[in-house]
């Protein structure tokens, strides 16, 4: 009979200390081992030789690697990152493992610094590990263990020298541990966290928990501090000065993620100082929804993953800080660890700025979904001491921070026993958290109804608490633990589901999918996805699924939700002349907030100013009186503007940035004047008509005012989005298949006809995909009055059209050189039907390459709505185009045809056209890349339509 290796076995490891609480810095020495180390790559885990662990081993021939790191993104010949979302990439047979399981060997020297206390003791601790380590130290070992994303420690005290210390570790990549870290995420083995040496006096508190809760009706918090050894609390700013173990009631202000009040304190045991930074607040589920210091929470969240784009998961804390403030500045106020504890620094980050935090247990098993959950380790009793040791690590580690306010058992790992194991053990040990887990239904473990992807029809059922199922189930709150996914060109719908979320007490909001797109720096595409690394099985660039690109550039989905889920609203009053503001934030008031008004005239300001707001509390709305108008006698569409900015500094933004803006029309855009009154003129094979030159045999405009015009004609093709395709478990709305399949990207243009008389000139024809009987009969008349020409369109469909269109409009070419764009509409960056809160009416300016949208997978992007006019110029001259009234333009450098085909940016190349898309109508974008599909007010049904535009060449620079 075979004994398994020890990384096989299911337990979670031997030799490492008990989980403690994480601190970030005391007055005790401490030494990080982080920087270059050496290294050895084998292809197995076999290897029986452990003489490089032993005192004066010659590691000379040894490669170098940066620690924290990964060691498949440090160099040639050290593997690939491979990427799979559910499937293992290994043969399912828990808890074995291939062979071929590559195994990194680490080397650090290092000495202690001059002054290391001689005498205490001192702990070697690993942040992070992927995804089983054994360990060495002056060749001795120290113990092996598992749960990558899980810090462990190892008393070393007495195997300490004063020079010439050899830590050794033994890492493999693939391990039983695996089995439960099935995280749609890359694989990424190594040491990717901190390693640090620290001592411990003597009489030094081992561990300690901060209970510090709060009386919203007497306004007063409670200290506790728990503390293994005897000690003192002190917190100067409160008057506390007691022992531990002991109790005191105070006047103080609470903790919450829109005011993160913390009280500076310190914790003396032991002849060690340990800082504290103490918030108080209380969770609980009262009346079936969660409150946080006696009010309901409306979690404005995202998901997210540990990912820098050069170093995978060893994120560094700059990088931390910019995450925080970037979610901060738009309006996020919540984070889910998706889906293991982060490092640990950046709850500290969450402490200090103000996030709500659900924090997931380092647990996974989706590739057992395939499966059929056969042998799924959460319903295995073999299995409980590792999930158990993975719950306990996570809670002891982060059990201080005041932003953590849920625990989630894991993700997507199914039903069984050992969930139900740990919530027991996280309830007796923590009773003052909420527990979170997704995928039982019953919620028998949960404190929370927690879904992903509902529908928003199911959501309004859900919240009205008449949905099927357990009767106790219906008394929680409903938390969306994902929704909006963020693939690509989207997320659609987010400002349907907020109206649900205001509307619905139950429905407490959510965390979008996700926070940044996973793209690894590649040589070649810029940023790689799955596949890109040779990987046989992968899921494609389902990892780039994130509201941030992978530089951190915020995509057009995050600036949509900072407008979709503001904390304060801006609508017009019921009184003329009123502007109507809603506090929608959870606790505070409007005292942080200073509000501006400016007034437009056909999206140009003529005025702005103050505007005094009263220092609403939070729910409250008040009718506030608008000043007189500027006078301005231009006749133009007129529009207030009022923003909501900062009023001063925050530890994440400067004074007047901005928070919230509303628009109100005063009056709407202005139709555009027919060009009518000139004939066309007809000179052998071309039609000449005021400043427009066609050709006859087509009907084609060739020229205007000089201007070469290529290929005018009706579009309803787009590349498809990521939300087009539809994810493969979702066939039946998966447009973007249905589409090609239909023939849409390839559809043909038959002339019936090309007509003149006294007064325009119309062109017939049919616009169908081969091999299909249903099509578009399409007729374009033209008009001018001798500096304009004007074009409306009229289509009605033929046959029996099953599917939405795509896009509704023409699309033309011009000249490479004209790419200076100009518009008055919404902007400044891209919006559909479903994405369009965030559009502000305005005049804007971009070059044809700015408008462009670089999702990491090239996909249909870059369209303006709302446009009232779009000017195209070439630094001399510009074509001027209006809608009637207004229309969507999308302008770049290569067809729907050629961006479509592309699998990277890097595929794109500029051609010698401009190609200007002028639409009626686009269809919604929706979230179905994992999520539901485009709502029925935002699909664009074949139906009859007609549609106008106005067409003047123009001198000069655009106004």
């Amino acid at each position: 009979m075979s004994t398994l290796p020890w990384y096989e076995d299911v337990s979670p490891g031997a030799g490492a200390l008990p989980p403690r609480a994480w601190y970030a810095r005391s007055d005790a020495a401490s030494l990080s081992l982080g920087g270059t180390w050496r290294f050895r790559l084998s292809p197995t885990a076999d290897s029986e030789d452990e003489s490089f662990a032993a005192e004066g081993y010659d590691c000379g021939s040894w490669g170098e690697i940066t620690v924290p790191g990964h060691w498949v993104l440090q160099g040639k010949d050290r593997g690939a990152p491979a990427y799979t979302n559910v499937r293992y990439p290994f043969p399912v047979d828990p808890p074995r493992v291939p062979t071929e399981n590559p195994t990194g060997d680490h080397l650090r020297r290092f000495d202690l610094p001059d002054g290391w206390p001689e005498t205490g003791d001192a702990v070697l601790r690993f942040d992070g590990v992927e995804s089983a380590a054994r360990v060495w130290l002056n060749g001795e070992e120290l113990g092996t263990f598992k749960g990558s994303r899980l810090p462990h420690e190892f008393a070393v005290g007495p195997l300490l020298k004063r020079r010439g210390n050899v830590l050794a570790l033994r890492v493999h990549q693939w391990s039983s541990g695996s089995y439960l870290e099935d995280q749609d995420q890359w694989w990424l083995p190594g040491v990717f966290r901190d390693v640090t040496l620290l001592h411990r006096p003597e009489g030094a508190a081992r561990d300690f928990f901060v209970h510090a809760s709060y009386d919203h009706t007497s306004a007063t918090g409670t200290l506790r501090v728990e503390c293994d050894v005897p000690g003192r609390v002190i917190v100067p700013e409160l008057g506390i000065d007691t022992a531990t173990g002991t109790g005191v009631t105070v006047r103080v202000e609470p903790w919450s993620a829109e005011r993160p009040r913390l009280y500076e304190g310190e914790l003396s045991a032991g002849g060690e100082r340990i800082p504290l930074r103490i918030g108080f607040r209380t969770v609980c589920v009262e009346d079936g929804v969660i409150k946080v210091n006696g009010r309901r929470i409306l979690f404005r969240g995202v998901n997210r993953h540990e990912f820098h784009p050069e170093t995978g998961r060893a994120v560094d804390l700059a990088t931390m800080r910019r995450d925080v403030e970037l979610m901060k500045r738009h309006n996020i106020n919540a984070v889910r660890t998706s889906h293991y504890p982060p490092h640990p620094a950046f709850l500290d980050l969450c402490d200090a700025y103000g996030l709500w935090v659900v924090d997931e247990c380092d647990l996974e098993t989706h590739g057992f979904e395939e499966l059929d959950w056969r042998a799924n380790p959460v319903d295995d009793a073999r299995w409980t001491p590792a999930l158990l040791d993975r719950a306990e690590r996570m809670v002891e580690r982060d059990k201080n921070h005041p932003s953590v306010i849920m625990w989630s058992l894991g993700n997507e790992c199914g039903t069984g026993a050992g969930l139900t194991a740990m919530a027991a053990w996280i309830r007796d040990r923590d009773p003052l958290r909420l527990v979170h887990y997704e995928g039982d239904r019953s919620c028998a473990d949960t404190d929370v109804y927690s879904r992903m992807y509902p529908p928003h029809a199911e959501v309004e059922v859900i919240g009205r608490r008449e949905d099927d199922g357990p009767a106790a189930r219906r008394e929680l709150p409903f938390v969306l633990c994902e929704y909006g996914h963020a693939m690509g060109n989207g997320p659609g719908g987010l400002a349907e589901y907020q109206r649900l979320f205001e509307r619905y007490e139950r429905c407490q909001g959510g965390f979008v999918w996700e926070w940044i797109d996973h793209g690894l720096v590649h040589p070649r595409y810029g940023h790689a996805y799955g596949g890109d690394f040779g990987e046989e099985l992968h899921d494609g660039n389902f990892v780039c699924d994130g509201l941030l690109f992978p530089d951190r550039t915020p995509s057009p989905g995050l600036v949509e939700y900072k407008k979709v889920i503001e904390p304060v609203r801006i609508e017009a009053g019921t009184a003329a002349g009123s502007v109507r503001v809603t506090n929608l934030h959870d606790a505070v008031d409007l005292s942080a907030v200073s509000f501006v008004w400016s007034y437009l005239v056909d999206g140009e300001s003529v005025g702005s100013g103050p505007l005094a707001v009263p220092e609403l509390a939070a729910g409250e709305s008040a009718e506030v009186r608008l000043p007189a108008p500027p006078e301005d006698e231009r006749e133009g569409e007129r529009t207030w503007t009022v923003r909501a900015l900062l009023a001063g500094d925050t530890a994440w933004a400067p004074g007047g940035h901005e928070i919230a803006w509303g628009q109100l029309p005063v009056s709407g855009p202005l139709r555009a004047v027919e060009a009518s009154g000139v004939r066309p003129l007809v000179e052998g094979r071309r039609i000449t008509l005021g400043p427009a030159v066609f050709d006859a045999r087509t009907g084609e405009p060739v020229a205007l005012g000089g201007i070469s015009l290529t290929g005018l004609r009706l579009d309803v093709w787009r590349a498809p989005t990521d939300n087009d395709h539809g994810a493969a478990w979702q066939p039946d709305e998966r447009h973007g298949l249905l589409w090609r399949e239909l023939g849409l990207h390839r559809m043909r243009h038959r002339v019936d006809a090309v007509e003149t008389d006294g007064e325009a000139m119309t062109v017939r024809t049919r616009v169908a995909p081969a091999a299909r009987d249903v099509g578009l009969r399409t007729v374009y008349r033209w008009t001018s009055d001798g500096t304009r020409v004007g074009l409306k369109v009229s289509v009605t469909p033929e046959g029996e059209w099953r599917l939405p269109l795509p896009r509704l409009g023409v699309r033309l070419g011009l000249p490479a050189a004209w790419d200076r764009v100009a518009w008055f509409g919404g902007g400044p960056g891209e919006a559909y039907p479903d994405t369009r809160a965030a559009a502000r009416l305005g005049r804007w300016r971009a070059t044809v390459d700015e408008l462009q949208t670089p999702y990491l997978r090239p996909q249909e992007n870059g369209a303006r709505i709302g446009t009232r006019w779009v000017e195209l110029g070439d630094g001399g001259g510009r074509l001027r185009v209006e809608g009637d009234p207004v229309f969507w333009f999308t302008a770049r450098r290569w067809t729907s045809e050629l961006l479509d085909a592309a699998d990277h940016l890097a595929d794109l190349v500029p051609g010698d056209t401009v190609w200007l898309n002028l639409d009626h109508a686009q269809h919604g974008i929706g979230s179905q890349s994992c999520g539901p599909g485009v709502l029925p007010e935002h699909r664009l049904h074949a139906a009859p339509a007609t549609f106008s535009f106005t067409f003047a060449p123009l001198a000069g620079e655009s106004g």
